[in-house]
């Protein structure tokens, strides 16, 4: 039988159970309008970097000096697997609650279905997507509000996307057949483009809070837009500096043809994001 590595004593898992609890009492201060609520959330941001910082460099360390053999490898596939089966599940709930909001409620809410309820909530009200709630929730003076075009700025998006799918896997076929240099050509080209998304989708919420009127609080349709395309963009920006990192670990030399789990592991989350990413352009932004 293999022999398993064993850590040694850590003091990170307390550290980051200190973190997550600044981190979610300055959220919950926050939304409840507390004066120290940004203080302390930005506090729970810094130390989950720092906790992210330190136990990721000791793995890294770890690997590095042969501590590893292939049962830890099994398992570090199999965590990162499971992750992503969570993460699936985590957009699948926000997708679920478009679908529902959609094609269920705003449909009742109009008098159509098994579970209409016509005159009980809002007269006048106007069964149609998007919608806007029970009232004029837009910022502006007449109360509306125009959605994002979906072949304006988030087709750019989705072609920054595709493309950084295309070169992360020009980059991993590199990795495995020894072109070092093109690995670090195409990886960094890939975590630039990422990047590049994040950008273009800032001067799109810019945009949208400015000039279309769409904000967090229009409706349902604006928690739902916001909400979704805010969280994909949170992963993309997780997903960029993971990217990042294996750049440098690549331009150190760390990985061989045979071994380069992280990088793997960090192109299936990459690939996951752009395949969330096609499903908000399709029922978000399209239909």
């Amino acid at each position: 039988m293999s022999q398993y590595y064993f850590p040694h004593g850590s003091r990170l898992p307390f550290f980051g159970s200190a973190s997550l609890f600044v981190l979610m009492a300055g959220a919950a201060a926050t939304l409840n309008g507390a004066s120290a609520g940004g203080w302390m959330l930005g506090a729970g941001f810094l130390l989950l970097c720092t906790l992210f910082l330190l136990w990721f460099g000791q793995i890294i360390h770890e690997n590095q000096a042969g501590l590893y053999n292939d049962q830890v490898g099994r398992s570090f596939r199999m965590g990162m697997m499971w992750f992503i089966f969570s993460e699936v599940m985590f957009f699948a709930a926000f997708f679920g609650a478009l679908f529902y909001a959609r094609q269920l409620s705003v449909p009742w809410l109009g008098g159509g279905g098994e579970k209409a309820v016509t005159g009980l909530l809002w007269p006048g009200f106007e069964a149609s997507w998007p919608s806007n709630g029970p009232g004029a929730l837009s910022p502006r003076e007449d109360g509306t509000y125009e959605i994002i075009p979906a072949f304006g700025l988030p087709a750019v998006n989705t072609m920054l996307l595709l493309t950084s799918g295309l070169t992360l896997t020009i980059a991993h076929h590199a990795l495995k057949e020894g072109h070092r240099t093109m690995l670090k050509i195409f990886l960094a080209l890939t975590f630039l483009l990422g990047f590049t998304f994040l950008g273009v989708q800032a001067h799109e919420y810019g945009e949208a809070y400015t000039v279309h009127g769409l904000q967090l609080g229009t409706g349902i349709y604006g928690s739902t837009f916001f909400m979704l395309t805010g969280f994909h963009g949170l992963h993309v920006t997780v997903g960029a500096i993971m990217l990042v990192v294996i750049w440098l670990r690549c331009m150190k030399g760390h990985f061989t043809p045979r071994q380069h789990f992280a990088f793997e592991a960090v192109a299936w989350y990459w690939h996951f994001v752009d395949v969330v990413w096609l499903g908000l352009f399709i029922f978000v932004y399209w239909l």
